[in-house]
């Protein structure tokens, strides 16, 4: 592949396929994208490639202003979120997204994913915030960019850290992830799929499971983050 971008795109096109093994993708549907500061630049995956026949050399890049500075290809029909993203929250080095069944059937429901148990409190300790349905004229307009707008107003509304908080919800629609690389936005991606599954599951088990107490979220978030963490190497 003889591009000025080989590293950004083979990170970007491992991403990608690391959501296809995972099995939060089928067909077409969802995208991961990886960015260089540096070069205020980001690789994502064209659209409508379906994975098994993604290959490296297919990788878009793209501007932070949506334009393609390389790549044959349209890049995905998302971009210009990723953009916005990118644009607004500087510490973001990836951004996922996928239509994963339990993710979605949570977006559907409009509902945030309360912190039911131990396993969402190992990974952050806010409930998983649902952004409501966008507004007709948001809808009408510049539709993907403003699906950027919609993730940040739900982030300012609710008080939340994009930096703690990796994940959101779009209501009616589905989820974003993202972290300091394009393969953590793909980790949060099958952590949020998890975590969504087994809140599903309590809920049938028990339609009126308490939410897990704030001892708890906070050890458990503690073991694994900040200055006093020892959970791992």
């Amino acid at each position: 592949m003889n591009s000025n971008y080989q590293d950004l795109k083979q990170e970007c096109y491992e991403a990608n396929m690391q959501l296809d093994a995972l099995n939060l993708v089928i067909y077409t549907f969802g995208n991961v994208s990886a960015v260089d500061r540096k070069r205020k630049v980001f690789a994502i995956k064209p659209s409508g490639v379906p994975y098994a026949d993604l290959k490296p050399e297919d990788i878009v890049i793209v501007d932070f202003d949506n334009e393609i500075i390389e790549g044959a290809m349209r890049p995905s029909s998302d971009t210009k979120t990723h953009a916005f993203l990118y644009k607004n929250w500087p510490e973001i080095g990836g951004i996922a997204h996928t239509h994963a069944t339990y993710s979605v059937a949570w977006a559907q429901s409009q509902m945030d994913i309360p912190v039911f148990g131990t396993t969402h409190a190992d990974h952050l300790t806010a409930d998983i915030p649902c952004a409501p349905p966008m507004a007709d004229e948001l809808i009408s307009g510049n539709y993907e960019h403003n699906t950027g707008i919609q993730i940040l107003d739900c982030f300012e509304k609710k008080g939340l850290s994009y930096e703690e908080v990796q994940m959101v919800l779009l209501g009616n629609h589905g989820p974003f992830t993202w972290g300091p690389s394009a393969a953590k936005a793909v980790y949060n991606s099958k952590v949020l799929e998890e975590v969504a599954r087994m809140a599903f599951l309590t809920l049938q088990i028990n339609p009126n499971a308490p939410r897990l107490k704030d001892s708890l979220i906070k050890k458990h978030y503690e073991r694994k983050h900040g200055k006093d963490a020892y959970y791992g190497q």
